[in-house]
């Protein structure tokens, strides 16, 4: 069945089964939250360099991230650990789940959170007991958005089928795909919606003010070795990554977007890994099979003629890479890995910003009318002229007011710290 998305283009040819655009929309309503809740998910990923030297540290090195996992697991509940073909690449217990990226980032994903300072407590327990064993294995663990000496290219992958098949499929694609896998890390802000008008809001106003707090709140002064000449690393790396999965969600703008249009666009957009480890329907299928490289294939070339399960949804939506990303929440993905004090201000700015009702309307009233160009336009001034630029007719100055930011930024470990690698 073909279905077009009624304000894009971009999958015209594009074969799209209505069953699993119902599956979609359906767990984008079970995210719904009609009376407030104001749950707030943050992720930090880490960079693993060595003592010394600060060349990245991979999974598979001797006192490597694998030594890390082993000697954490036990602070974590054995019932939630994550192997994939004997090798341990997750942990969990209530409040913070620990995974990796590609290239041996350490992520930690923490909440549901109700205040902004609840992310300094639990993350100081996790800093507590994971820095003494790193710094027993020789390493520690940095909060840059890139490693500030190794290249891409001396960071080998984790063992996860999945970061293969991305290996694959990035790496013939867009310009940056084994740069963001290996040597990037992130901070990200997930929020909460009431209906599908609130996140289809919430969507907009994030895509359009996250490139100018991403500039605020920056914290990459290296990159490949060498002083990062972006203003916006991140923002250069994913807007050059792969135009059908990230940077700003094709039709976002156009009045009539909903959420249709974005299961529509993930579901035609091709799958780039096939997971059919949750598909009963391909138990029997080889490991080859199961487990692939996409290129071409679309969900409806590769799940059957149903309603999609859980494992099969969940797959599908994080292989989509929008700088605001909807899943049962709305994902803020645009920063840099940050310092904890850095990254709990940034908390707090997303909470004045999408929590405080007449804050939130004000945004949208200020936002009225904007059109996806108007962001790219944005984009591209704060990447051209950093601090220089005034995004949407306001300097940066007047921003950090409107924001609530103001001297604020100033008092807490990031990328003033390195001026001089960010020349205006």
């Amino acid at each position: 069945m073909n279905i077009t998305p009624r304000v894009s283009y971009a999958h015209l040819n594009a074969k799209v089964n209505s069953k699993h655009v119902a599956s979609l929309v359906r767990f984008f309503e079970s995210g719904a939250k009609p009376e407030r809740d104001d749950g707030y998910g943050v992720e930090i990923e880490h960079l693993p360099v060595r003592n010394g030297d600060d060349t990245a540290v991979c999974y598979a090195d001797h006192n490597g991230i694998e030594q890390l996992l082993q000697r954490m697991r036990r602070y974590y509940d054995a019932d939630r650990e994550f192997s994939e073909n004997g090798h341990l690449l997750g942990l969990a217990r209530d409040g913070i789940a620990i995974s990796l990226e590609p290239g041996g980032q350490v992520e930690t994903s923490i909440g549901v959170l109700h205040s902004p300072e609840e992310l300094t407590k639990l993350y100081a327990r996790f800093r507590a007991e994971t820095d003494p064993i790193a710094e027993d294995l020789g390493f520690r663990l940095i909060n840059y958005g890139y490693q500030p000496v190794s290249s891409y290219a001396d960071i080998s992958l984790n063992p996860k089928l999945r970061y293969a098949a991305m290996n694959d499929y990035l790496g013939r694609v867009g310009q940056f795909g084994p740069c963001m896998m290996r040597a990037s890390a992130s901070t990200q802000v997930s929020i909460d919606y009431s209906d599908e008008a609130d996140a289809i809001a919430k969507m907009r106003v994030g895509t359009a003010l996250g490139p100018v707090l991403s500039l605020l709140f920056r914290n990459t002064p290296y990159f490949e070795g060498r002083p990062n000449p972006f203003p916006l690393l991140r923002q250069h790396i994913w807007d050059r990554l792969d135009t059908q999965r990230a940077g700003i969600t094709l039709g976002l703008f156009d009045p009539r977007f909903g959420w249709e249009d974005y299961a529509v666009d993930v579901l035609a957009t091709p799958m780039m890994f096939v997971d059919l480890t949750g598909t009963p329907e391909a138990a029997d299928l080889p490991e080859s099979q199961r487990q692939r490289a996409a290129f071409h294939d679309n969900a409806a070339d590769v799940y059957p003629d149903r309603e999609l399960n859980a494992h099969e949804v969940g797959h599908l939506l994080s292989t989509h890479f929008n700088d605001v990303r909807l899943k049962n929440f709305v994902e803020i993905r645009h920063w840099d890995s940050l310092p904890i004090e850095r990254a709990e201000l940034l908390t707090a700015t997303v909470g004045g910003i999408f929590y405080d009702d007449a804050r939130f309307d004000h945004w949208k009233d200020f936002f009225d009318g904007i059109r996806e160009i108007d962001v790219t336009v944005a984009k591209n001034e704060l990447q051209a002229l950093g601090m220089a630029a005034k995004p949407y007719g306001k300097s940066m100055d007047e921003w950090r007011e409107a924001l609530g930011v103001g001297d604020a930024l100033e008092n807490v470990p990031g990328d003033p710290a390195h001026p001089e690698v960010f020349q205006q």
